[in-house]
């Protein structure tokens, strides 16, 4: 079954590592394969990764980005999400971030990339 992106004017979005811009109306791009994509709103920008989940959303989203499931950026990831877990001062952050590891080391980076989502949403973290 395809992949179906509704996609704004000018909207961005990365597959497999490259950077693609819809032009200047409403599109619909059907991915026929399997593909690692990830949406203009989804991208972290290193400089925005300012607080523990956000660089631990930064390197799930680089080794998915390269496809990478071990190597440097698991390490760079295992080291931010230790980094995370240590900084959360709840329960429930610890679970998710406990849960968020789970994912990486099963290679379900794109569902690790959504549950660190919500923690930077839910719970911001100091600077650190």
């Amino acid at each position: 079954m395809p992949l179906k992106l509704s996609l704004k004017p000018g909207e961005t979005f990365v597959v497999n590592g490259a950077v693609v811009r819809n032009g200047d109306r409403r599109g619909v791009l059907l991915l026929e394969t399997r593909a690692r994509v990830l949406r203009e709103k989804d991208i972290l920008r290193p400089t925005d990764a300012t607080t523990h989940a956000g660089r631990a959303y930064f390197a799930i989203m680089q080794m998915y980005l390269l496809g990478e499931v071990d190597g440097p950026a698991y390490a760079q990831t295992a080291e931010a999400l230790a980094a995370c877990l240590a900084a959360c001062d709840t329960q429930e952050d610890r679970d998710a971030v406990l849960e968020i590891s789970a994912d990486v080391a099963g290679a379900n980076l794109y569902r690790a990339l959504s549950r660190c989502r919500k923690l930077m949403a839910a719970s911001p973290q100091e600077p650190g």
